[in-house]
């Protein structure tokens, strides 16, 4: 036991006999030592010569010691090894995370991204044409994917392009000269929580419409909330349910004809890859989180990236600078001049991060693109849609089914009759992680009571979906014989169930010797 804050914490256990260096005369797996255990005074990583002191200006030099942990670099490099190996990851399996569309990123995909390591963000545009280029073929790429007409590459995340689509709302209704009466964005009761969170930070007040028995947005329900004071609706398309929207025209139609926009959520794009287009469907713009929809498995929380596809009618607000080409094949950004904020935005937003967002995100994204092609990509959104219909049908008879038609890339199954039997949604997750699987995303969206939400992708193959399929039947049927049964999972991981109030509300934050 090791003592952290004055909370006894067990430490992870590992595979190997022993623990090199730790001071162990133990065998059988044994206990992760801390760095600082592992320590010994006098150790370096490497031979560094002496340095005269006057290399370093007395006002910069420390009065005290770092206070780090003193370890060879083998030490440090194999630490860092076994804690990974004791974490779960795309790698070694399947991520069943609906909504976060977790498929496999191929190798190649970060081979390319790291050929730009080295640049400079503020490098000269004029030493960064093949930058600009493979910027400049990407947006190209998004708009055909998207229907739309001009696109930024700015955005960080999905949420950050929300509030960016919504910023451009403000300054396009101001630009009509009706921003002052429209205060409403309306969101409906399934969106995810990033939606009504932009609306609130841009200003807005928010209304929620209900969803109806088949699970799309109620029309009905949505055309009472809309009037002249509204400026936009926010809609995920298919929906956090995992549904196609069946009425989209309509919804679109509804909200334009009250002179709002439409702000389409692409977080599951992946399923109209090749399928449909948002800008063929009504909306007026769309995000793509490309590290969803284009690979890049984004586990714990970052990085990403939300390129903002938008209409015609909208292209005047984007934010700054955009990526001209030039008749000769050259590229540069707009502003003329990349070593100062141009003088007149006009009625763009301005910048709202990065020139080139998240670029080795992006660069990931174009070589899946590239290597896919367009046929590739289209089987890539009727393989995701295929593999979630099929896992769906081996899990009907189990498992109840929220909204129970044809789904798209993903489903929301809901363990309300487990819980009657004893046995909770969270339950079954951590009776996963024994059976070897990630658990899906639980309790979302808020709708449906006791929420498993399923994304399998198309990056799994059937033995895989039968495996998850298996094991999530085994646990149905333990609980039915046994509901306490999966109480105390999981009990085969390195650590077992935690105490998750006490990790909230005195979570132990700073190493302190025992």
């Amino acid at each position: 036991m090791t003592t952290v804050t004055g909370a006894p914490v067990q430490r992870a256990k590992r595979a190997s006999q022993t623990i090199p260096d730790s001071g162990a005369d133990t065998h059988g797996p044994a206990l992760e030592p801390l760095l600082f255990e592992l320590a010994r005074p006098g150790r370096s990583g490497r031979h560094v010569r002496a340095e005269k002191t006057g290399d370093v200006p007395e006002k910069f030099a420390r009065k005290t010691p770092l206070r780090l942990p003193e370890l060879t670099e083998p030490q440090v490099v194999r630490h860092y090894t076994h804690l990974a190996q004791l974490n779960y990851s795309v790698d070694a399996g399947m991520y069943p995370l609906g909504s976060c569309t977790m498929k496999y990123n191929p190798k190649i995909n970060d081979r390319a991204a790291a050929l730009f390591a080295d640049l400079h963000p503020r490098q000269s545009y004029r030493t960064t044409q093949g930058v600009l280029a493979l910027a400049y073929e990407l947006e190209q790429l998004l708009l055909k994917v998207t229907g739309m007409d001009f696109v930024t590459l700015q955005p960080q995340a999905g949420a950050q392009s929300e509030f960016t689509a919504l910023l451009m709302f403000k300054a396009y209704h101001q630009k009509r000269g009706d921003a002052a009466t429209r205060r409403r964005i309306i969101v409906p009761d399934s969106a995810h929580g990033t939606n009504p969170a932009s609306a609130a930070m841009c200003g807005y007040e928010v209304t929620t419409v209900k969803s109806d028995a088949r699970g799309n947005v109620d029309l009905e329900a949505l055309k009472s909330a809309l009037g002249p004071d509204v400026a936009g609706f926010m809609l995920t398309n298919p929906n956090t349910i995992g549904l196609f929207e069946e009425r989209v025209r309509e919804v679109c139609d509804a909200v334009h004809a009250v002179g709002a926009l439409v702000y389409g959520d692409g977080a599951n794009m992946n399923a109209l890859l090749g399928i449909a287009r948002p800008g063929d469907l009504g909306f007026d713009c769309v995000h793509i989180n490309v590290h969803k929809t284009f690979s890049t498995p984004h586990g714990a929380g970052g990085p990403g990236a939300g390129p903002l596809c938008v209409k015609a009618h909208l292209r005047p607000f984007l934010p700054k600078p955009w990526i001209v080409k030039e008749a000769d094949g050259s590229y540069h950004y707009d502003t003329a001049r990349e070593d100062r904020e141009p003088e007149r935005l006009g009625d763009s937003i301005g910048k709202i991060g990065k020139t080139l967002g998240n670029f080795g995100v992006l660069a990931r994204a174009y070589t899946y693109m590239k290597t896919l092609g367009e046929e590739g990509l289209v089987e890539t959104g009727r393989d995701a849609v295929l593999a979630a219909n099929y896992l769906l049908a081996l899990l009907r008879g189990k498992y109840d089914v929220a909204y129970d038609r044809p789904c798209m890339h993903e489903f929301v199954l809901t363990a309300a009759r487990q819980k009657k039997q004893g046995s909770s949604a969270l339950d079954i997750s951590k009776a996963l992680l024994d059976e070897g699987f990630h658990s899906p995303t639980v309790y979302f969206p808020l709708i449906v009571p006791e929420a498993l939400m399923i994304e399998p992708t198309e990056t799994e193959p059937k033995e895989t979906l039968d495996a998850f399929a298996a094991a999530m039947i085994r646990i149905a049927e333990r609980i039915e014989k046994d509901p306490a049964a999966v109480h105390e999972a999981p009990t085969k991981t390195p650590l077992r169930r935690l105490d998750e109030v006490g990790a909230a509300r005195k979570p132990v934050l700073r190493y302190r010797p025992a």
